[in-house]
């Protein structure tokens, strides 16, 4: 779960520290107050794409640190990044220029990969973004997920892939052999241009820290020069002066007991500052002028660069281009010898994958049935007492991925008389968001992702609807921590812990506090909720009422 979240210098926020529980958070506030500025921030730090408006007026640098369990991560995720304790902190930045830097765990990533882990931490669904319910490409992963079928997935991108191996090495020995001549030609080419520069994985990011060094060769070395000499080597060094300390106050010690332990101390510290003189001397001698280094750094990263252009963007890019480039080259350079037993071992390939993906078409075919009636069951409360949901799914025979060879939609029709249509031409923002909350009820047992954050799911709905929604998002918290934005008073009852967000004036500024409330506090953020510009003794009834009528 999300254990923390601290933002600076964003949009209006000057500085807030927010302590998310587990089970269902609510955020509430006037309008305009700043509540789903925090959901931005968190979304911000986990790769989302940042702007340079968002930095708070006046300042040069906004921050988001997120704070995670250490558990949320992947097993891959914690070797690549040494997580080791409890704890794993997300941070990322930006400057006034729209620069961003992003660290997991203190080490520097890039937004790209913030956002592939971020996708495993907290899963947003906001009424004003793309949702995924929107996204035809998301509905058959739900389906799967639902019907738990990763053994089946996995099964059917092997054989894809084993399928499409064949595939292409068939299409290579179907070349003419003026075609095969020329392809073998500039695959030799690329391989050697590749192999030639003998490149190292991370020897880009080890040449780009080492510039510094070498261009900055002559101050590093005179400065570290001068501190050694201040420590060690000149006359009236430190570490002459804590010796001479040393002796006199070991004599001391001799005749007064209890100056003992600042004899040890002395010593100790002379023995550091020693340490610390060699450390600088070993950093001293690395820093030996190399006529020509920098020169030869620079040609490195340029040959580097240039190659990044052909077969990048990034260095393990080309590398894997290397490892590809080579392996075609191999298939057309034997192309005679397999071409016997290429076309039996495609038509096995190919029986295989026919028999994988109607495996899984018939599972998804029992799943969509089985989605469709908890999926109404679940929304009926919602708002939905009248609408309709279905899940299509259409075998495309030949048309092979790695997912296999069928196409899901998700159809919906809201309204009674209606005929079923895709549900991202007909579904509103709202009634997207109350699907997705009843889509994730379903999968609250079998989803991963240990956060889920709802930004004002209940927009557009009645009391009566509102109050259903309240209990599914606290429902929901039984199994994830979840955090939901709203307005109403029907859903913010229901949260295990609530929090106010309120914009005030210090010193000249507006800056937006965040407020934990409980017992009074609370009942009268409830009953201004319900309306009114002040809390009055009816409205605090109905908030009371609302509260002990909101346990599951």
């Amino acid at each position: 779960m999300l254990r923390s979240l601290r933002i600076k210098n964003f949009a209006v926020v000057e500085d807030v520290l927010f302590e998310p529980e587990s089970g269902l958070n609510v955020l509430t506030g006037e309008t305009g107050a700043g509540k789903s500025i925090l959901i931005e921030a968190l979304g911000f730090a986990l790769g989302a794409r940042g702007s340079s408006l968002w930095l708070r007026s006046g300042e040069s640098r906004l921050q988001v640190e997120a704070a995670f369990d250490a558990a949320d991560f992947s097993p891959e995720a914690r070797t690549r990044f040494g997580i080791l304790g409890e704890r794993a902190l997300i941070r990322r930045e930006m400057d006034d220029s729209g620069k961003s830097r992003s660290f997991l765990n203190g080490h520097a990533v890039s937004a790209a990969i913030l956002s592939d882990v971020g996708a495993d931490l907290v899963d947003f669904h906001g009424q004003h973004e793309q949702q995924s319910l929107a996204r035809e490409s998301r509905h058959l992963e739900i389906l799967d997920r639902f019907g738990g079928l990763e053994a089946e997935r996995a099964a059917v991108a092997e054989a894809f892939e084993r399928w499409s191996a064949l595939n292409a090495e068939m299409a290579s020995s179907r070349l003419s052999e003026e075609e095969r001549a020329k392809r073998i030609d500039l695959l030799r080419y690329q391989v050697h241009e590749i192999e030639s520069a003998r490149l190292s994985p991370g020897e880009d990011e080890e040449l780009e820290a080492a510039l510094p060094r070498l261009k900055n060769g002559e101050r590093l070395k005179s400065l570290a020069t001068a501190a050694h000499e201040v420590l060690y080597d000149q006359e009236g060094s430190a570490a002459a002066g804590l010796l001479k300390a040393e002796r006199t106050v070991s004599e001391l010690a001799r005749l007064d007991e209890s100056l003992r332990v600042l004899s040890e101390s002395l010593a100790s510290a002379r023995a550091a500052v020693e340490e610390a003189a060699r450390d600088l001397s070993d950093y001293r001698s690395r820093l030996e002028f190399e006529p020509g280094k920098l020169d030869e750094i620079l040609s490195r990263m340029e040959k580097i660069s240039v190659l990044k252009k052909k077969y990048g963007p990034a260095l393990a890019d080309v590398l894997e281009s290397h490892k590809r480039l080579s392996e075609e080259l191999s298939r057309l350079e034997h192309s005679g010898e397999r071409a016997e037993v290429l076309e039996e071992e495609l038509a096995r390939a190919a029986g295989v994958l026919d028999e994988v993906c109607l495996k899984i078409h018939q599972a998804r075919l029992k799943n969509a049935k089985k989605l469709e009636g908890a999926l109404a069951k679940e929304i009926a409360g919602l708002g939905f007492a009248r609408a309709r949901f279905s899940v299509a799914v259409e075998m495309e025979e030949g048309s092979y991925r790695r997912t296999g060879a069928d196409a899901v939609e998700f159809m919906f029709c809201a309204n009674e008389g209606e005929a079923l249509r895709p549900m991202k031409d007909v579904a509103s923002g709202g009634e997207l968001s109350r699907l997705m909350l009843g889509l994730k009820t379903v999968l609250a047992k079998a989803d991963r992702v240990p956060v889920l954050v709802f930004d004002e799911a209940d927009a557009g709905v009645g009391a009566a609807t509102a109050r259903a929604v309240g209990q599914k998002l606290a429902g929901l918290g039984r199994f994830r921590q979840v955090l939901c934005v709203t307005h109403l008073p029907q859903v913010a009852c229901w949260a295990r812990t609530q929090y106010l967000v309120k914009k005030a004036a210090a010193h000249g500024r507006t800056v937006v506090a965040l407020e934990r409330i409980e017992g009074d506090k609370r009942l009268d953020a409830l009953a201004l909720m319900l309306g009114g510009r002040s809390a009055t003794a009816a409205s605090r009834k109905h908030a009371q009422e609302l509260l002990e009528n909101s346990v599951l």
